[in-house]
């Protein structure tokens, strides 16, 4: 009998990792808790590398974060945006981020995020995505990245949702790097 329940466990490491408390409302200070995920996932070997999180812009705070769980939880689609995502709209009790009663949100994401994650981040309610590392920095290490096109984000544009590239781009590569060179799995190249 296949199982009746999923669950998304994150690694222990995280929580110390995360100031739940302090708010973080420059991209670039919630760029570095998205590095420093994606990091500690590749060092603590619990996954790839790539981190994420969500932030409630009103009060600056993450409402969840997400590292990349794919090999970890035998998982194709546990991509760290596709987890965070899930786990803010768990911890709101909510099936979306928008809304007009809702504060907007925000998706901060290690690396451009590929089709499904795109996607995800759509569908997700969110009003803006902010990344770090380019798409040519994942697809150059290998990971397969999937129809993300120049359309895809005018797209989201259209639908209200901004898009912000390159944020600490240098940091964020460095860790796709680090774990290339470790000889890492690329697990869907």
């Amino acid at each position: 009998m296949p199982p009746l329940e999923l669950r998304i466990p994150l690694p222990p490491w995280v929580d110390a990792t995360v100031a739940w408390d302090r708010p973080l409302r420059a991209d670039a200070d919630r760029m570095r808790l998205a590095i420093a995920l994606s990091r500690e996932n590749v060092a603590r070997g619990t996954g790839g590398p790539f981190g994420a999180a969500v932030f409630d812009d009103a009060s600056g705070l993450p409402v969840a974060v997400g590292v990349n769980l794919v090999e970890r939880l035998s998982n194709a689609v546990l991509h760290a945006e596709v987890v965070a995502l899930m786990l803010a709209q768990a911890a709101l009790g909510r099936f979306t981020l928008g809304g007009d009663d809702s504060p907007p949100h925000t998706l901060v994401t290690s690396c451009d995020p590929c089709a499904m994650c795109l996607g995800a981040a759509l569908w997700s309610g969110v009003r803006r995505l902010v990344c770090g590392a380019g798409r040519a920095d994942a697809m150059g290490i290998g990971f397969d990245e999937g129809p993300v096109f120049a359309e895809s984000y005018r797209y989201l544009a259209e639908r209200g949702v901004a898009v912000v590239h390159g944020v600490l781009r240098d940091e964020a590569a460095g860790v796709l790097a680090d774990y290339h060179r470790a000889g890492r799995t690329i697990y869907n190249g």
